[in-house]
């Protein structure tokens, strides 16, 4: 596993987005002196976030504190987060003008609002952003947090508008708040590790019709991608197979992409 906590970190060709003065700047005033007492990062394979021109970056999921950490990180890493995030986290007053404001996209859970949250995400790329989609939809249901079958909105986004998808993973996250857990454990500091994987190659899809079967398989090819890079961080093999809440009878929850 490489590791370049220790390491001096390459030069970074431009941070284009985190030097230049936005609401983002504010946030990260707010937002990074705090997370700092309570976390600190290793970062591996650094270099192979873009720091230019629009991705879809798809991390894993299994903490209701992911966004946060992934947020932060992503901002450490040179660019501005933007998410598509639960319609319900915009419903607080305060949460909901932050989330706003700093341009996050409103998902419902399904239906035409949906689709437009998806319409919206392009509408970033356009402009050259990154755009992070959880591609399991919800946090995982696989009982050793590794990730699950993904849906086909982070692959659609990417297929459509003919962008990267970059698969990344993070874990320790489950140390600072567990799965499906409200509180945080802020101490002792705890340590997370994040890694970015190699733009997925989407070659044998693109220019094709995008129908559910060609989305399923090169959504599957992604969940695998992030399931090795999640196995590289945790020292251990991920499952063949990835975790199917419809084959074990669970309900999902808190969708974020169709």
């Amino acid at each position: 596993m490489h590791d370049d906590a220790a390491a001096p970190e390459p030069p970074v060709k431009a941070r284009s987005e985190t030097r230049r003065p936005s609401f983002f700047w504010v946030l990260a005033f707010l937002v990074l002196p705090l997370l700092s007492t309570m976390v600190k990062y290793r970062f591996h394979h650094r270099e192979r976030m873009p720091q230019t021109g629009a991705f879809v970056l798809a991390p894993n999921h299994y903490s209701e504190i992911d966004p946060v950490v992934m947020g932060a990180a992503t901002w450490h890493l040179g660019r501005a987060p933007r998410f598509m995030a639960k319609a319900s986290l915009f419903k607080n007053p305060v949460l909901g003008w932050l989330l706003r404001t700093s341009g996050q996209i409103p998902v419902e859970r399904a239906g035409s609002k949906s689709h437009a949250a998806l319409r919206a995400a392009e509408e970033l790329v356009e402009n050259g952003r990154v755009v992070i989609v959880y591609p399991e939809g919800s946090l995982t249901r696989d009982p050793d947090l590794w990730p699950m079958r993904g849906k086909t909105g982070a692959v659609r986004i990417a297929l459509e508008r003919d962008i990267p998808i970059v698969p990344a993973a993070h874990w320790g996250t489950q140390e600072l708040m567990g799965r499906y857990g409200k509180k945080l454990r802020p101490y002792p500091r705890k340590t997370i590790d994040v890694i970015v994987g190699e733009p997925l190659d989407l070659s044998a899809y693109r220019g094709r019709p995008l129908t559910q079967t060609l989305l399923l398989e090169a959504t599957g090819e992604l969940m695998d991608a992030i399931a090795a890079l999640l196995g590289e961080l945790r020292g251990e093999q991920p499952p063949a197979e990835r975790w199917d809440p419809a084959k074990h009878g669970q309900k999902e929850t808190g969708r974020l992409d169709g």
